[in-house]
């Protein structure tokens, strides 16, 4: 008997001053589609506040079913994270997120229950990296920082790489550690 197909998506949040299929989203996507993921990307342009952010990312999320992972970028980060244990991600996927900056809400206790990969750009002039490597700690998350301001334009190959085999190792069974 043959097992169900399940459905698989990675939905994807854009920073404040980008747009829903910019130069990471549009790399990425295409190792989603390479992993038989299904690639979604929420338009939040026009829309600056965070909890409105969420809450749409929240609302898009309903439609879907089967597996769903959350990629963030900077502002998108902050949104991708805060609602992951709401939507029950399967894993996310953070780029410079915009974590414990001024203004922002704070993160709910919790808020992280699945795998979490952090890449961040030392030279990042808009987030400090020290808020993913606080973040990294708090939530024992993956992290990554790499040679690059807060875009990673110039380190698109190295998010790709990360990100595929971010996906892949959703797939691997858990080892256990005595």
């Amino acid at each position: 008997m043959q097992q169900p197909v399940v459905a698989r998506h990675v939905v994807f949040s854009h920073g404040k001053d980008s747009g829903p299929w910019g130069r990471k989203i549009s790399a990425l996507a295409e190792v989603a589609r390479s992993e038989g993921y299904e690639t979604h990307s929420v338009d939040y342009r026009g829309l600056d506040e965070a909890r409105g952010r969420v809450a749409k990312l929240v609302d898009f999320c309903k439609e879907l079913s089967g597996d769903l992972v959350l990629v963030g970028s900077s502002l998108g980060g902050f949104v991708a994270a805060s609602s992951a244990s709401l939507l029950h991600a399967r894993g996310v996927f953070l780029m410079a997120p915009a974590l414990y900056m001024e203004g922002l809400p704070e993160l709910r206790a919790g808020v992280l229950d699945c795998p979490t990969t952090v890449v961040h750009g030392w030279r990042d002039e808009v987030v400090p990296y020290e808020h993913s490597v606080r973040f990294a700690h708090t939530y024992k998350a993956a992290l990554h920082l790499l040679e690059s301001d807060h875009r990673l334009h110039n380190q698109l190959r190295v998010l790709q790489y990360l990100f595929e085999y971010f996906l892949i190792a959703l797939d691997l069974p858990a080892i256990a550690f005595e």
